[in-house]
């Protein structure tokens, strides 16, 4: 006689219990797996913003908290920026005409400085806004990221404190004679030298930017040589627009670095390319 379980019965609730979960390929090679899709675990829209809402409110305090620390050197590192402001100014003295430019200079400075500390904290928030579209091997190149773009931004800025700068002041100030007097006042000085830095800091992005666009398969190494020409040619016009005045020396050396990291960019879109998928791969086999 043939038993029939009831259907509350071990039995009956053994077979409908769901199955545990199976590895699928790649999950047992390492605790990531192979090469998963990285929208597999897409986010909406509101999720994307409030995402970006969360590391830019890190990156703020961040940078308030180097504000604060610069804070606590500002006399040497004004003493130290000073110093490049007045090298090629006739008397070496700058001046203020409105009762707060002075203290506002410290703020700004303090300002700067406080975005060079809390530089890599910064791009660590970048790195983990854009974490959620890359595969899993590569989000292990977190550190890699933070300290190179860390890196280039602080190099930037120095190319534009030791090189970049000095060359466009000696510029406006090489126009002084027997009926012209230049006696600059602090902010517009410090203005040029702000923008120039800064601008400079985000140039030197330029590898980092082309690495995230070559991984997330944008851009590849044979579309940034094939249009190398239009490259250039836009980075001339960025370095006018950026340069506060029309000297072709000033143009050229913004540009000179610009061009470099261009073809740097190109060598590291070639070796970290997007490469194709696992199961790409296996079908081509």
């Amino acid at each position: 006689m043939a038993l029939v379980p009831f259907p509350n019965s071990p039995a009956r609730q053994d077979e409908e219990s769901p199955q545990p979960y199976a590895p699928e390929r790649g999950d047992a090679s390492s605790p990531f797996g192979d090469e998963e899709d990285p929208l597999d675990g897409r986010m909406t829209f509101l999720e994307h913003l409030d995402e970006l809402r969360r590391r830019i409110t890190h990156a703020v305090v961040a940078l308030f908290v180097g504000f604060l620390a610069a804070f606590g050197f500002i006399e040497r590192i004004v003493a130290f920026v000073y110093q490049r402001l007045i090298a090629d100014v006739p008397g070496g003295k700058l001046i203020y005409t409105e009762p707060g430019e002075g203290f506002f200079l410290y703020i700004k400075i303090a300002a700067i400085a406080g975005l060079l500390i809390a530089s890599p904290y910064v791009m660590f928030q970048v790195w983990l806004f854009i974490a959620p579209g890359l595969y899993a091997r590569e989000k292990k190149l977190a550190v890699p990221f933070v300290v190179s773009s860390s890196a280039l931004f602080i190099s930037g800025a120095a190319f534009s404190h030791y090189i970049l700068f000095p060359a466009a002041w000696r510029f406006f100030a090489g126009f002084t004679n027997e009926f012209i007097e230049f006696t600059p006042r602090i902010d517009p000085v410090f203005g040029l030298y702000m923008k120039l830095l800064l601008a400079m800091g985000l140039v030197f992005q330029m590898p980092v930017i082309m690495f995230v666009l070559a991984r997330l398969g944008i851009v590849t190494a044979a579309f940034l040589l094939k249009n190398i020409k239009y490259a250039i040619l836009l980075i001339f016009v960025v370095a006018a627009v950026v340069t506060p005045d029309g000297s072709m020396v000033v143009q050229t050396l913004m540009a000179a670095p610009m061009i470099v990291l261009y073809l740097l960019g190109i060598l590291v879109a070639w070796l970290f390319g997007k490469s194709k998928k696992p199961d790409e791969d296996e079908g081509a086999a």
